[in-house]
């Protein structure tokens, strides 16, 4: 099975991965395990097992040494694929997990600690079947409440809606808040569908159902090449932030949000957006506080707001809705989203660079140069934005026009489900796949 010296694996798949770790890089030694996944386990484990002794995973190293030694039992598959869930490498928990599963096919902890894996890589129609599967030994909280949720996520409604129906009240009050947010999710799908396709490509649908976030902007760029709307780098501008708050104005007035001021958040980028949000909606800018009141809130990034001073606090505060709040971002992580989740966003992706921070350019040269930061004060930025040109991006031309009208018109008819509930973190980008550089 391994060749004698320092027990190489001699699974051609692997080799790549042996390799950087013979020079130290664990990082690119993960990348190539992730290209493994027809290799045999145990020779996988071997691998990981050397990655986890030298990151320093001593939990991990010891379940992947007593999984090369007895590949096959239960408890070892099982003991690994939990190590390597909590180490976030669960796309290598899958295979032990599974056959761990299949191996004992009654064991519910085994199977939910599968679902886990499966939800953690976006891989949520395996969840589904592999909760099916389990046919009159699904239970209801948290299985089949599980099933529906990783339904949504797939994109089958049809079948969410069927196994939601069966969920009784759960007898543990811990499920109620799922439960809820559950019947929101399902509220919501009810409320776009009549207008939107919400199928496979419906980036702007499928974001509204899964958190309750309105997508203000597709990216023009790589929509039928992998990216279906969402940015991978964006080099952001003045022009855009200006066309997001025109949007933005346009979904609360579509929405017959009638709000009294702009709340600024404690970080430079969110001042700065927050500065011109007040002049775009005519509203008076103020500090952020927990308690106003109709109010929009304008962050530029939410994860530069939780690194802002008294940021991580200010995150918990915006994580329970207060009467007539409605939260903006501008710049949204797709691939990292942020612990909360806002009611308009304006895009969506992977890394982005503000306009006020040191971008790249081109150099007298004729090259790429990083450029310097705008260190002009927040009012004076603002005012450039304010009187930049919101004329979208022609992009590539292949992307579907979406025309202000087409948001509004979505905004109109789904606005009786919009600002409910809590704003959780979204952790996974659902039905509508896009390519991402790892």
């Amino acid at each position: 099975m391994f060749s004698r010296r320092n027990r190489r694996p001699t699974s051609p798949e692997l080799a790549a991965a042996w390799e950087c770790l013979d020079g130290g890089d664990v990082p690119g030694a993960l990348r190539e395990l992730r290209r493994a996944a027809s290799a045999p386990l145990g020779q996988v484990a071997v691998v990981v097992g050397r990655a986890a002794e030298a990151a320093g995973f001593d939990d991990l190293r010891k379940a992947a040494t007593a999984l090369a030694a007895n590949p096959d039992r239960v408890r070892p598959l099982y003991d690994y694929g939990y190590a390597c869930v909590e180490r976030g490498v669960s796309y290598l928990a899958i295979p032990a997990l599974r056959e761990a599963v299949r191996l004992a096919p009654g064991s519910a902890g085994m199977l939910r600690e599968l679902v886990s894996a499966y939800e953690d890589e976006g891989r949520h129609r395996e969840a589904v079947d592999a909760l099916l599967a389990a046919g009159d030994g699904l239970g209801d909280w948290p299985d089949r409440y599980l099933l529906v949720f990783n339904a949504v996520l797939a994109g089958d409604l049809e079948l969410a809606r069927r196994q939601h129906a069966l969920l009784p009240t759960p007898a543990d009050d811990t499920w109620l808040g799922a439960r809820d947010r559950q019947n929101r999710v399902l509220a919501r799908a009810a409320t776009a569908g009549p207008v939107s396709p919400l199928d496979h490509s419906d980036l702007r649908g499928w974001q509204y159902v899964m958190g309750g976030t309105v997508l203000g902007a597709l990216s023009p760029y790589g929509f039928d090449a992998g990216m279906t709307g969402r940015y991978a780098w964006f080099q952001d501008s003045h022009d855009m932030c200006l066309r997001g708050l025109l949007r933005l104005k346009a979904v609360l007035a579509a929405a017959e949000a009638r709000p009294r001021s702009v709340s600024l958040l404690p970080d430079r980028g969110s001042r700065i957006l927050g500065l011109a949000a007040a002049e775009v909606l005519g509203l008076p800018a103020r500090p952020f506080e927990a308690g106003r009141e109709d109010t929009v809130v304008i962050a530029y990034d939410l994860d530069d707001t939780a690194r802002a001073e008294q940021g991580p606090e200010v995150i918990g505060q915006l994580f329970h809705r207060t009467p007539g709040q409605v939260l903006h971002e501008h710049a949204c992580c797709w691939t990292d989203p942020p612990a909360v989740t806002a009611d308009s966003v304006t895009l969506l992706h992977q890394s982005a660079v503000a306009p006020w921070d040191a971008g790249l350019r081109q150099g007298a040269d004729g090259g790429v140069e990083r450029g310097e930061a705008d260190g002009r004060l927040e009012a004076e930025i603002a005012a450039a934005i304010v009187g930049a040109d919101p004329t979208p991006d022609e992009g590539d031309g292949q992307t579907p026009a979406d025309p202000v009208g087409r948001l509004t018109d979505f905004v109109s008819a789904v606005r009786g489900t919009w600002l409910q509930g809590d704003r959780a973190r979204l952790g996974s980008s659902g039905p509508v796949a896009s390519s991402r550089f790892l």
